[in-house]
């Protein structure tokens, strides 16, 4: 007997039917419907053109020193002003976007990475696995996460870490700490999964368990991993801005909108010289909201449950 493989295009010729969708090409579907979800979007693509293309185009560099031109409103030569060493504020804020938006990209990336490993383990091998790793996850989400950030922030600076390299060791503590709402999740949508048919199926054909977990179990769990992972981005870059806003997270010379909001310390710049801190202020707002509804529209359009 041979075997008849019917392409989409010949199904709805022979059945007169239309081809049902792909449940991903449903999700982009419901996604692309969503319009608070894709002013998110357009917001967050226009964050990254300017951080990371803005830059190229600026006819100032990072470390022009120009002190004869120190504290200057806003102008025609300096769109957003200059700071106290004569610095151009656009500039400097582009650069600090990159530094903020790859804090909680890397950040979240290593978190998603752990969450998503402890939490598949869990769930698939339950028993004493499980309840180590739960455990394990118990007494990281005891932990309050901004004081330790605090404290390790704090540790970095006692010990003198470069500038230039302190920004890796945030990013690794940001990540280390925040996978354990992940891992609970995927742990949950596993459980779920193992009772399906298909694993039976697997079961019976004596697949390891490597294949059965990285193959056909965590790919099933793509939908939640992909909205913890935008909302992460956003907290993840509160967390950087706290810490450079309290000179523990990323210090000068290297920008970041945390750091730059800081100037707003001194009374006088608080008052006479907004330049210097509202605009950093406004990027993390409208950045963290676009990351915020992108997430939203994520979650309505990966929930097989959601309904119009």
């Amino acid at each position: 007997m041979s075997v008849i493989n019917v392409t989409k295009a010949e199904h709805v010729a022979n059945t007169g039917r239309k081809a049902p969708a792909s449940p991903w090409r449903m999700a982009l579907h419901r996604f692309t419907r969503n319009k608070l979800a894709l002013i998110g979007l357009f917001i967050l693509a226009i964050m990254f053109l300017i951080c990371f293309f803005g830059p190229l185009f600026s006819p100032y560099k990072l470390y022009d020193y120009q002190l004869s031109m120190k504290n200057k409103p806003p102008s025609s030569a300096h769109w957003l002003g200059t700071d106290s060493l004569g610095r151009d504020i656009l500039l400097r804020m582009m650069l600090a976007g990159r530094i903020s938006l790859l804090v909680g990209i890397i950040s979240t990336t290593i978190a998603v990475i752990i969450g998503a490993t402890l939490g598949s383990l869990a769930g698939f091998y339950r028993k004493a696995t499980d309840t180590i790793i739960m455990r394990i996850t118990d007494i990281f989400m005891a932990i309050p996460t901004l004081p330790i950030l605090i404290i390790l922030g704090a540790v970095l600076s006692d010990l003198k870490v470069d500038p230039r390299y302190r920004i890796y060791y945030l990013m690794l503590i940001i990540g280390v700490l925040a996978w354990t709402g992940l891992a609970r999740l995927v742990r949950g949508q596993i459980l779920a999964l193992r009772e399906m048919e298909y694993m039976q199926a697997v079961e019976a054909l004596g697949i390891r368990d490597k294949r059965k977990i990285f193959r056909h179990l965590l790919p099933n769990t793509i939908p939640i991993i992909i909205v913890s992972a935008t909302l992460g981005v956003a907290g993840a870059i509160l967390y950087e801005s706290a810490l450079s806003y309290l000179g523990i997270g990323v210090v000068p010379p290297t920008p970041s909108w945390g750091n730059m909001i800081a100037e707003a310390n001194d009374m006088i710049v608080f008052r006479k010289r907004p330049w210097l801190w509202i605009p950093p202020g406004i990027c993390i707002l409208i950045t963290v909201v676009a990351i915020n509804l992108i997430g939203d529209g994520l979650r309505d359009a990966l929930d097989p449950k959601t309904k119009k």
